[in-house]
């Protein structure tokens, strides 16, 4: 559970705890306000092809920062940070299979390795909850639901699959509220794909996610979906590229911007 603490922290002191190996939970609430990132990394001879993968589905895949083959400082939106080392927990897929979750990446790092930070909705989090709207998720230190939905995404070179959606359950009363307020951070996925029966994007059974912990939906309360930056993990199981390093779901990397940064009105 993210403590009153951590919720305070800076994004630079978050890094340190993280790379220190003290911190190692989803980062939902950890350095509220500041925009936290999904991570995908891989060799540069696929950098072009997932750049317009990206490009070509700015809603699951919103670009935050694109670092140079080899680099290891977000420099842009996190200086002194190390990619190898600043995430809670990373996932390791090698043709399409998740072959380890592992606390760094220094013994895995190649020089050719080109890492993509992209937006996440935990970074609207606190804009809903300014609003009054509660996010049990948040609250507790346990990590969003997410699923693999029937949404195709427009393919790019070798890259292709499922669009995976996050859920928050929303009093149906303030639904529209938090349509309002996500649409406001496009950069960090905006406003949500889906709201209600969950079948209409293929998702079969709420209480078991793809990833992520089950949602206790409450009476009165409706099921909203945002598009979510795990999408590159289901790319990665469909397109099956040799080596793809990816952030644990929940466990993301937090930069020193501001959510307000990405706000467009």
């Amino acid at each position: 559970m993210t403590t009153i603490s951590e919720v305070s922290l800076s994004p630079k002191e978050i890094r340190k705890l993280i790379r220190d190996g003290e911190f190692k939970r989803p980062t939902s609430g950890a350095a509220a306000g500041y925009v936290q990132a999904n991570l995908a990394i891989l060799p540069k001879e696929y950098a072009f092809d997932f750049l317009l993968f990206c490009q070509r589905n700015p809603k699951p895949c919103p670009v935050v920062e694109v670092l140079e083959p080899g680099q290891v400082e977000v420099s842009v939106t996190a200086p002194s940070s190390d990619i190898r080392t600043d995430v809670p927990l990373y996932h390791v897929y090698e043709n399409g299979k998740l072959s380890a979750e592992i606390s760094n990446l220094t013994d895995l790092w190649k020089p050719d390795f080109v890492s993509f930070l992209l937006g996440c909705s935990f970074s609207f989090e606190s804009a809903l909850i300014n609003n009054g709207i509660r996010l049990p998720h948040f609250e507790s230190g346990t990590n969003v639901s997410m699923y693999i939905t029937n949404i195709p995404t427009v393919p790019a070179g070798p890259f292709s699959g499922p669009m995976v959606v996050s859920m928050r359950s929303i009093p149906q009363e303030k639904v529209v509220r938090a349509v309002q307020v996500t649409s406001r951070f496009p950069g960090v996925h905006g406003s949500p794909i889906h709201i209600g029966n969950p079948s209409a994007i293929g998702i079969t059974n709420l209480s078991q996610p793809d990833f992520g912990d089950p949602t206790v939906i409450k009476e009165g309360e409706v099921p909203v979906f945002w598009a979510c930056g795990v999408t590159p993990q289901s790319v990665a199981m469909s397109s099956k590229p040799p080596i793809m390093v990816t952030h644990a779901p929940g466990h993301m990397f937090i930069t020193d911007m501001k959510d307000e940064d990405y706000s467009v009105l």
